[in-house]
C-alpha cells in the first residue's frame, strides 16, 4: 500500500490495518496512546530548562545508572497513558524493577509494552537527541488471571510492534508492525503526525559506523582488527556519532550506517538493554532490510531471561553486520 507524504498518522493506520481484521480496536488505541504520552514528552522537553526539568534527581535506578527529572517525567506519563486504556496488561520499564501491573479499577488489555521511556536523558541539559524506544507483544497467559514474566520473556520474532520517538529539532515517531518502516513528524501547531518518511529502508552496505571508540581498548582484538580495516583512506569511510542510542539509530536508519555497542572489561555481557532497546530496534532495522546481532545470534533469536538483561549490539545495513559477526565467530 503506497502512502503520500502529509498523511496523519491515523489515517495510515485506518488504512494500512483494512487489511488485517485480526487487528484488534486494542492495537489501534495503543498507538493512540502511545503517540499522545510522546506528544506530552515532546512538549516538556522543549521546555526543561523554564520548566525546572534539567540535572538528576539524585537517585540511581536499577541498572546503577543516575536518574535524571526527565526519566521520571516521561516514565510517569507513558505508564498513566496505557494503564487506563484497557490496551496492556503489564509494562516492563528501564525505569522499574519489576514489571508494572495494570491497577484496578481499570480493565488489563492483550499486550504487554516494554519501553525505555527517555533514551539518552543525561543530554537533555545540552540539547542533544534523545528519545523513547519500545515494543509490544501480545499477550500469551490466561487472561484470566494475572500476567507473568513469561509474558514479556520471549523470543523476540514474536514482537508485533516496535517504535521510537526522537525529541530534537523535530519530535519524529518511527513505526513497524513488521511489514514497513515508516516515520512520522509532529506538526505542533495541530498536534498532529505526519508521515514524512514513508518506507524507509536500507541499503544492503555503508560506509558509515556509529560508535565510541573511548573503549577500543577493550573491546575484543578481532573487532579492533576490523574497525581499522575501515580506517584505510581509499575506501571512503566516515564516522558518525551522536553519543544516544537513539539518536545515532536514527540518523543511520534514515541514512545508511552500522552502531556499534560490543562489550567491554566494564561491561563484559554488554551495556544495552535486550528487551527494550535491543528487540525494538532490531525489529525495526530488519524490517528495514538491515540486520541486528549481538556479534554470534540475530538479536530477534534471542530469548532474555530477565526483564533487564544486556547485550551486546551491532546494528545497522546488513552487509556490514554480516561481516562483523563473521569477524568475531572467527578466530
Amino acid at each position: 500500500m503506497q502512502f503520500e507524504e502529509g498523511t496523519t498518522l491515523d489515517r495510515f493506520l485506518m488504512e494500512s490495518l483494512r487489511d488485517h481484521p485480526e487487528a484488534s480496536g486494542q492495537f489501534v488505541n495503543l498507538l493512540n496512546q502511545v503517540t499522545l504520552a510522546g506528544k506530552l514528552v515532546a512538549a516538556r522537553v522543549n521546555r526543561a530548562g523554564l520548566a525546572g526539568m534539567f540535572g538528576a534527581t539524585g537517585q540511581m535506578n536499577i541498572q546503577g545508572e543516575y536518574v535524571q527529572k526527565m526519566d521520571i517525567y516521561a516514565n510517569e506519563t507513558f505508564k498513566r497513558a496505557l494503564e487506563h486504556a484497557g490496551v496492556v496488561c503489564m509494562i516492563v520499564s528501564e525505569e522499574e524493577d519489576a514489571p508494572i501491573g495494570i491497577p484496578a479499577p481499570f480493565v488489563p488489555g492483550h499486550y504487554v509494552f516494554c519501553m525505555d521511556p527517555l533514551d539518552g536523558s543525561s543530554n537533555i541539559d545540552t540539547n542533544a537527541s534523545i528519545g523513547t524506544i519500545f515494543c509490544a507483544f501480545r499477550r500469551k497467559s490466561d487472561p484470566s488471571g494475572p500476567p507473568t514474566a513469561e509474558d514479556a520473556l520471549r523470543s523476540g520474532r514474536e514482537i508485533v510492534l516496535a517504535g521510537y520517538i526522537v525529541y530534537g529539532a523535530g519530535t519524529v515517531l518511527v513505526l513497524s508492525t513488521g511489514k514497513g518502516v515508516h516515520g512520522f513528524t509532529l506538526d505542533p501547531t495541530v498536534g498532529e503526525f505526519f508521515l514524512s518518511h514513508p518506507d524507509i529502508r536500507l541499503e544492503p552496505s555503508t560506509k558509515s559506523y556509529s560508535c565510541n571508540e573511548a573503549y577500543s581498548a577493550q573491546w575484543d582484538p578481532r573487532l579492533r582488527a576490523w574497525l581499522e580495516a575501515r580506517k584505510e583512506p581509499s575506501l571512503g569511510w566516515s564516522s558518525r556519532y551522536i553519543g544516544s542510542l537513539v539518536g545515532d539509530f536514527h540518523r543511520n536508519l534514515v541514512k545508511g550506517g552500522i552502531f556499534l555497542y560490543p562489550p567491554s572489561q566494564k561491561a563484559k555481557a554488554g551495556k544495552l538493554r535486550l528487551l527494550y532497546e535491543g528487540f525494538p530496534l532490531a525489529f525495526l532495522v530488519e524490517a528495514a532490510g538491515g540486520a541486528a546481532s549481538d556479534g554470534q545470534q540475530a538479536i530477534l533469536d534471542k530469548v532474555p531471561k530477565s526483564l533487564h538483561e544486556r547485550s551486546p549490539l551491532y546494528i545497522g545495513n546488513r552487509d556490514e553486520v554480516a561481516s562483523i559477526t563473521e569477524a568475531l565467530r572467527g578466530d
